[in-house]
């Protein structure tokens, strides 16, 4: 039997780095949290509050993705706020994460099927959710544009993949320029009185 959840997260639906976030244990709180969050957006996301793992993986490419090792955030703060994702010292990352070899293929597997079902090209962050109590794996989102300086997490999962942050930057633009080529392909104009058949 899974417990029910005593509070719940809610979040502008169009941001990132945890503004605007707030848990929400009571009625007043959650008053509080979605004029908070409906501050920053006009589409807010209310979620059931789990007791999970958060793992993330990045993945690379267009047509052909790959993905990267897993890595596990351990936030040190009561979740992971904008503080514990910014301030030194506030969270710990854990790459690769300690997971079992099958676990760690699922996630990959299922980042490189996240990344092809939205058409994503170049890079992504597939964060994943695992519970605690019976290890299922849960895609909580997927991040189009996530950070990248030498501390965030997308360049940081491809060094300890092997691919250092120089060789991530040359590969970037090698894919920008491919998908550059490959929309230069498709027409820009339209005929009226050409037709297929």
């Amino acid at each position: 039997m899974v417990k029910k959840s005593k509070f719940v997260f809610v979040k502008p639906a169009n941001l990132g780095s945890s503004v605007g976030i707030s848990r929400a244990k009571n009625r007043d709180e959650l008053r509080r949290a979605v004029e908070l969050a409906a501050s920053y957006d006009r589409k807010i996301i209310a979620e059931e509050a789990l007791d999970v793992r958060e793992v993330e993986v990045s993945v690379l490419g267009n047509d052909d993705p790959m993905a990267s090792l897993p890595g596990e955030i351990v936030p040190l703060n009561e979740f992971y706020d904008y503080e514990a994702k910014y301030v030194e010292g506030k969270s710990r990352l854990v790459i690769p994460a300690r997971l079992p070899a099958e676990t760690m293929l699922e996630l990959q597997r299922l980042a490189i099927r996240a990344f092809k079902a939205l058409d994503c090209a170049g890079l992504a962050r597939v964060d994943f959710f695992l519970r605690r109590d019976n290890g299922a794996v849960l895609v909580n989102e997927i991040n189009t544009i996530p950070g990248f300086t030498r501390t965030s997490m997308y360049p940081k999962l491809w060094e300890a993949t092997g691919i250092p942050y120089q060789d991530l930057l040359d590969r970037l633009i090698e894919l920008a320029l491919e998908r550059h080529r490959d929309k230069n392909r498709s027409r820009t104009t339209y005929d009226p009185q050409e037709t297929a058949g």
